[in-house]
């Protein structure tokens, strides 16, 4: 069951920190002074070295269904994939269970960039296409490595040289036919060649965008700090039509990428918010708030949706962090069931089930269906202590196997049908962000600016 009194780890900043880039650092100076939250009287919780703030109690409680204990379910047989040119995986279609890492052990590790400190912030997955893994360190450098040697093929630094944001960061990458689509905290979105790195078009934004945009019908679909989704014609970087959403004091530095489906945009927000629009004009076709009625303190107030929706079989899949989990038809906007899992992950649908990481540490496999819960794997078992509970990010369905990571640095391998886990390798740094899967591999960012292959 999913227990109480669990923090979060999070970077939370209040509205000056939307306006510029700035970030949560030691109470008391400058970054530190952004956090609404900061408790000057407990100066060791600061976000840095692989660490994120706890900052919210969770009082939701689900369980294992008694009907459905010990009850089998269908997964479909894994397939092999040979890139993941976006997030989430291929763009329109959803990845269900794809075939790699079958020793799950590690093939090799490359340095490609600046980790993670008290004022940048490692924000995004790498994206895999053509051969080469995609990366973007801390400060918004984006490098391009071999995908079987992580041989270093280029890096190209994205920041903009009037440095007018001197302490900028996260954002993130697409692909789409042979072009790099980047997004940063230094307020810029640009194309790049994939095989050379060579800048084609850059525009400047209003605010930062710290995660990946995706690529969909020749537009490129990115949301800022600023609850904005901006869109831009792929070819010419031209911007077009843009959705305002509600704007958020304190949130979570980081931003979900959209997903598309058709003609359809989904888009989630800070607000809570989870909106469809049609991509072509940006009309609104439904708006829902993934948010609780009742909440208990200012800290439950915080209700990012921060993990990107899944479409899968014409619904959307999504989570925040204010403790609701629903599945909504993506054509009528109605709501299919919802849960009260607070998370600030992107759920797994595959067969019969999707699973979701809650923010207490907790693996939970659903019923697609009907909503009941199957199992639950508590991660943090045992550990009674807020500094010993580790964060978790994922799953990805591998070859099945059920794989997370953590901020504590491991790899976990999960059995997909009862939760057991299978084996744990360590990786040796923090992990904040989810592993993606290619080319027979699973690939790992970690908090220091290492890309880590597993086979």
């Amino acid at each position: 069951m999913i227990t109480r009194n669990v923090g979060v780890a999070v970077l939370v900043a209040g509205a000056m920190a939307l306006a510029g880039c700035s970030t949560v650092g030691a109470v008391g100076d400058a970054a530190g002074k952004l956090n609404p939250f900061a408790k000057k009287d407990k100066p060791q919780e600061v976000a840095g070295d692989g660490r994120r703030i706890s900052i919210i109690a969770f009082d939701q409680r689900v369980e294992a269904s008694e009907t459905l204990k010990g009850q089998d379910f269908f997964l479909p047989p894994a397939l092999p994939q040979s890139d993941w040119p976006q997030p989430g995986g291929l763009g329109d279609q959803n990845v269900e269970h794809v075939e790699a890492a079958p020793a799950f052990e590690i093939a090799w590790r490359r340095g490609f960039g600046k980790g993670s400190n008290r004022t940048f912030h490692i924000t995004t997955s790498p994206i895999v296409a053509g051969g080469r893994v995609y990366v973007m360190d801390a400060e918004t450098d984006v490098a391009a490595l071999d995908a079987q040697t992580g041989a270093v093929v280029w890096k190209k630094s994205t920041r903009p040289a009037s440095r007018r944001d001197k302490d900028g960061f996260g954002g993130g990458v697409a692909y789409a036919d042979g072009k790099l689509y980047v997004a940063t905290g230094f307020r810029v979105v640009t194309q790049l060649d994939a095989v050379t790195g060579a800048a084609g078009w850059t525009r400047e934004t209003a605010s930062p965008i710290h995660g990946a945009p995706i690529v969909s019908h020749g537009r490129m679909f990115v949301v800022s700090t600023d609850n904005e989704l901006l869109t831009y014609e792929t070819a010419t970087g031209a911007p077009g039509w843009t959705y305002q959403a509600l704007v958020e004091p304190a949130r979570i530095l980081s931003s979900p990428s959209p997903a598309a489906s058709g003609d359809t945009i989904v888009a989630a927000f800070a607000s809570g918010e989870v909106v469809a629009l049609r991509a072509a004009n940006g009309n609104d076709l439904w708006n829902n708030t993934l948010s609780k009625a009742s909440r208990t303190s200012a800290l439950s107030e915080i209700r990012d949706v921060a993990g990107r929706p899944v479409i899968h079989l014409g619904d959307v899949y999504a989570a925040s962090h204010g403790g609701i989990f629903a599945v909504t038809d993506l054509r009528t906007g109605q709501a299919r069931w919802s849960l009260s899992i607070a998370s600030i992950d992107s759920p797994w649908p595959a067969g019969d089930v999707v699973y979701i990481i809650s923010q207490a540490g907790e693996v939970i496999c659903v019923a697609r269906e009907s909503g009941q819960v199957y199992w639950i794997k508590d991660l943090n078992a045992g550990k009674t202590k807020s500094k010993d509970r580790a964060l978790f990010s994922g799953p990805v369905l591998a070859s099945d196997r059920l794989i997370v990571v953590s901020s504590d640095g491991r790899a976990i391998a999960l059995n997909p049908k009862t939760g057991d886990v299978l084996k744990t390798i360590k990786i040796g740094a923090p992990v904040l962000t989810s592993p993606v899967v290619a080319g027979g591999m699973i690939y790992v960012v970690t908090d220091n600016g290492e890309l880590v292959a597993i086979r």
